[in-house]
């Protein structure tokens, strides 16, 4: 599976794992009902989605033009890293302004989530890979 229908099952599954653990953490990092966290984490997979389908796109761009082809554990982690830190810009005023705390307290509740987001990232990428094939942009060329 190639192109854009392999990027729209990736970011799909991803992100549908992604939001049943973001509803349950920032419910019991906050102390607050699910009910509460439930729509925050419908927004945060949201902009993570779509930065998700970005960043992937510039990632195989940049991956497609370098000598070394393949998903070497250093490049996995290249990814899962940036994508997550890129992400926090993003997230950390939302959460800030959706649990009416200030952005220090904001970072301390996402900080659960900045470790294990590129966590989950990097295992759900070897995941996909193993199950679906390396990308067009992964691949030795002939």
């Amino acid at each position: 599976m190639q192109g854009l229908k392999r990027k729209l099952v990736y970011v799909t599954f991803y992100e549908l794992i992604g939001l049943c653990m973001s509803t349950l953490g920032l419910a019991y990092l906050s102390d607050t009902e699910a009910s509460h966290t439930g729509p925050l984490a419908v927004m945060i997979t949201t902009i993570a989605m779509l930065w998700n389908l970005i960043y992937n796109t510039l990632f195989e761009y940049w991956e497609s033009r370098q000598a070394k082809r393949g998903r070497s554990v250093a490049r996995r982690v290249v990814h899962a890293i940036g994508f997550q830190l890129t992400l926090v810009v993003y997230l950390i005023p939302l959460i800030a302004w959706w649990l009416d705390m200030t952005l220090l307290e904001a970072l301390l509740v996402d900080m659960a989530f900045i470790v294990l987001v590129p966590c989950y990232t990097f295992a759900y990428n070897w995941a996909f890979d193993r199950i679906f094939g390396l990308p067009t942009s992964a691949l030795a060329t002939a």
